[in-house]
């Protein structure tokens, strides 16, 4: 494919994304925490029908082999519209685990299943907060009649109200097993917490759950890899959620500072106003200069000490921008920024949400500083 028609690909991308976020009601946010729904299966499965859930899916399984960059895309113009279906958590975190395996019955089911909208997986990986290590985990698999029976607990599973099923991380005697958990397989039980946008996340307790030998995704240093790429891979789709969400917080900010009228004069004409917005704006651009680098990097599939310090370097960078971005719009909004029929409170939610999962900003510039590669870059 020639540069151009590279181009003229993403822009067709960004295009399909823009029209279905503007028939996306934004008030499905606002709603979340009355109804204790995230996900709308027939949403889900438009989305499907697009391509969006295949985009890092391999053609033979029915995606379309994109790369990283193309997702980003997609996750960008989605979190514009507070979109709650959990596309980073099932379409690039678990879609990543699957792309590995070496079960290749289980991988061509799930993975179709995912591209087609008909399952929804999610990944259980995380046991305490704070970690940024696939590998440092509690939970047991032990052998039994040919499968695993698996005792433990795993949190912050985000998408698991609607999940049909669970990649979970084990330990074993072989190493590490990421296994595949249905919903309902007996011994299992999901408890939910409410997060501040009002989506949920899930700790998921397994009791003397049996997997068949059918059911491993993969196994040992193979299964811990394959786990830290997907980490690193959904950590920076989750920058690019964070890059849609401070840019239209500063888009409506721009706007309300252009009709807000106080003193007989639009409050964007205050220099003090224009100082803050054009300070906000450097850190949007920054982030997206960042993110793009990034991209490009982890496009290249770069070794694994690279490809983490990229993604350190643009998770840091997005969450503390987002951060910074939505709160400043909520106090330049002034009272109305408060209230609950602002948009703009929305806004900061879901980035307080997206900032804390796969790591924050200061869990990111430490293992970005261990790494001891890119001098110079923050």
């Amino acid at each position: 494919m020639s540069q151009q028609d590279f181009s003229e690909h993403r822009s067709m991308l960004s295009d399909s994304v823009t029209d279905f976020a503007r028939g996306v009601d934004v008030a499905r946010a606002r709603k979340l925490r009355e109804t204790k729904t995230e996900c709308d299966r027939a949403v889900w499965k438009q989305m499907a029908d697009l391509g969006w859930l295949g985009v890092l899916v391999p053609e033979q399984y029915g995606g379309m082999s994109l790369k990283l960059g193309d997702m980003a895309i997609v996750a960008q113009g989605l979190a514009r519209a507070l979109v709650p279906e959990p596309l980073t958590a099932a379409a690039v975190l678990a879609a990543r685990v699957l792309t590995d395996s070496n079960n290749e019955t289980l991988k061509k089911k799930l993975l179709e299943g995912l591209a087609s909208g008909a399952i929804l997986p999610a990944v259980a990986w995380q046991e305490q907060a704070g970690t940024l290590d696939a590998g440092k985990i509690n939970m047991q698999a032990t052998p039994f009649e040919g499968g695993f029976r698996v005792n433990g607990s795993k949190r912050f599973v985000i998408g698991a109200s609607s999940a049909d099923g669970y990649i979970v991380s084990a330990n074993s005697a072989q190493g590490m097993q990421l296994l595949w958990v249905p919903r309902d397989a007996a011994g299992a039980t999901i408890k939910f917490d409410t997060l501040a946008d009002g989506r949920l996340s899930g700790t998921l307790n397994l009791a003397d759950v049996t997997i068949a030998k059918e059911h491993v995704i993969n196994t040992g240093t193979a299964a811990v890899a394959s786990l830290a790429r997907a980490i690193d891979h959904a950590a920076v789709i989750a920058s690019a959620e964070l890059c849609g969400i401070m840019g239209r917080s500063l888009e409506m900010t721009l706007d309300y500072l252009k009709t807000r009228v106080q003193f007989g004069k639009p409050i964007g004409s205050f220099q003090a106003l224009q100082h803050r917005a054009v300070d906000l704006y450097i850190q949007q651009e920054l982030s997206g200069a960042v993110l793009g680098d990034v991209l490009n990097v982890l496009d290249g599939e770069p070794d694994a000490k690279t490809r983490s310090a990229a993604a350190s370097r643009a998770k840091a960078r997005c969450t503390d921008a987002a951060l910074l971005i939505t709160r400043q719009a909520i106090q330049m909004h002034g009272a109305i920024g408060f209230t609950e029929d602002c948009d703009v409170g929305l806004y900061v939610k879901r980035a307080m949400t997206l900032a804390a999962w796969l790591g924050n900003g200061i869990a990111h510039r430490r293992r970005y500083a261990k790494t001891e590669i890119l001098e110079g870059v923050v």
